[in-house]
C-alpha cells in the first residue's frame, strides 16, 4: 500500500477528509522521525518498535570496479514486530 492509498483509507474509515488525514499521517511521520533522531524508542503496543542501532564502520567494494571502499559509521533505524502483528499476518 502507499502513501496515497494509507491517506484516502484513513480518511474514509476515520470520516474526515483526505488534507486532515495527510495532516495526521505527516504528523505521525514527524513525531516518530524526531525521536528516533533524539535516540529515543518509539513503542506501540502490540504493533512494534522503532528504534536507532548503530553500524560500525566497514570496507566494502564498489561493483562496477571491484575497487576497495571504506563505508563509514552510521545510525540506522530499525522496526521490530510486536507479537500481534506477528500474529495476524501468520493467519
Amino acid at each position: 500500500m502507499k502513501k496515497d492509498k494509507l491517506i484516502e483509507k484513513m480518511a474514509k474509515e476515520a470520516g474526515i477528509n483526505k488534507r486532515q488525514a495527510t495532516d495526521c499521517l505527516k504528523t505521525f511521520f514527524g513525531s516518530v522521525t524526531g525521536a528516533l533522531k533524539k535516540g529515543q524508542k518509539v513503542s506501540f503496543v502490540g504493533f512494534g518498535t522503532f528504534s536507532v542501532t548503530k553500524r560500525k564502520a566497514r570496507m566494502g567494494r564498489n561493483p562496477q570496479t571491484g575497487a576497495a571502499l571504506k563505508i563509514p559509521a552510521a545510525r540506522v533505524p530499525k522496526f521490530k514486530a510486536g507479537k500481534t502483528l506477528k500474529d495476524a499476518i501468520k493467519r
